[in-house]
């Protein structure tokens, strides 16, 4: 019967796969590996040409020059020889980089590929250079210098808070900082070196470190990465007082009338200015040509202000007036 042939087949088929028959596969692994073997060898025997990427390493004295960009590390080249050789190349096993010693490091940039066949071609064991793939190895040296700057603070940018004001001289230790790293990056660093504060408004004496900040940090080192900064914030004080004003401009038979109030005057000062800021000294005006019809308004200024003060204001900032005939 049809169906009884079909049965047959498929046990006849699934046979060698029964418990029975394990030492039947392992037969048939262990001829497919030895032949694998010898195919792999006979293949390794053989000559061939191909392209492989091959190591290369510059030669220079490293306590006068630095490269300023990565350098290339390989490049692709052209060559006949035997599998076993292209393996060992390939993976890498025991190849011995192709050395390269530039005379002219900061004014060389650049190098043609064929101008490395010498030094591959004296490294290449067992392998004929065809040539070289690569068009170009381009590389950037410059030479390396030290340079030692003093550190500084720039005074204007520090921020107080309001009410308060920096006082004296800025104290840094250590105050100077030595880099070493390319000239050419060096000689672009500001001369004195400055130093970043936080960005905060101080209301009080600073005393803290403040760490270096420059570019190129994987080319440049400092021998310092903070230094101390000590400076002191000293808080105003604050005084007002009712001036009259002097009147300028104005039309002669009128008699004026400030509607918004007297004229008044705030001052701030330092502590010890305290029993010499003389109040008379200060000298406050109206300009008539000043005067707005729109809100019969004008703009008080400080003609004179007295010595030692600062940050000078005058309430109201538009003083509303009426004329009246006298």
């Amino acid at each position: 019967m049809p169906f009884n042939k079909t049965k047959q087949a498929l046990l006849w088929l699934l046979r060698p796969f029964s418990p029975k028959q394990k030492q039947y596969w392992r037969v048939v692994l262990l001829c497919f590996i030895t032949a694998a073997t010898f195919w792999l060898l006979n293949a390794l025997n053989k000559s061939y040409t191909t392209q492989v990427s091959y190591p290369i390493l510059f030669r220079y004295n490293a306590k006068e020059y630095v490269p300023v960009k990565p350098l290339p590390e390989e490049v692709t080249i052209n060559v006949t020889g035997k599998g076993w050789k292209l393996l060992r190349k390939n993976l890498l096993f025991n190849v011995k980089p192709a050395e390269l010693t530039i005379r002219n490091l900061q004014t060389v940039k650049r190098l043609p590929g064929h101008a490395l066949r010498p030094a591959i071609s004296n490294v290449l064991d067992g392998l004929n250079l065809n040539f070289v793939v690569t068009d170009t190895v381009s590389f950037d040296f410059d030479r390396l210098v030290t340079r030692k700057l003093p550190l500084a603070i720039d005074t204007t940018q520090v921020k107080v808070a309001p009410g308060h004001v920096f006082m004296g001289s800025v104290k840094i230790l250590p105050d100077s900082v030595t880099f070493t790293g390319p000239e050419l990056i060096l000689n672009q660093f500001p001369n004195p070196f400055p130093l970043t504060l936080p960005n905060q408004n101080f209301a009080a004496p600073f005393k803290g470190d403040v760490p270096l900040t420059y570019d190129y940090t994987s080319l440049v080192k400092a021998d310092v990465s903070e230094a101390e900064v000590q400076f002191r914030v000293i808080a105003l004080e604050r005084k007002e007082i009712i001036v009259q004003p002097t009147l300028q401009n104005f039309p002669s038979g009128y008699r004026l009338r400030l509607v918004n109030g007297p004229v008044v005057l705030q001052y701030a000062y330092l502590p010890r200015n305290r029993d010499s800021i003389q109040v008379e000294q200060f000298l406050v005006a109206l300009d008539f040509q000043k005067f707005n019809p729109a809100d019969s308004t004008i703009v008080p200024t400080v003609l004179q202000k007295a010595p030692k003060t600062r940050q000078v204001t005058l309430l109201p900032g538009k003083v509303q007036i009426s004329l009246m005939p006298e």
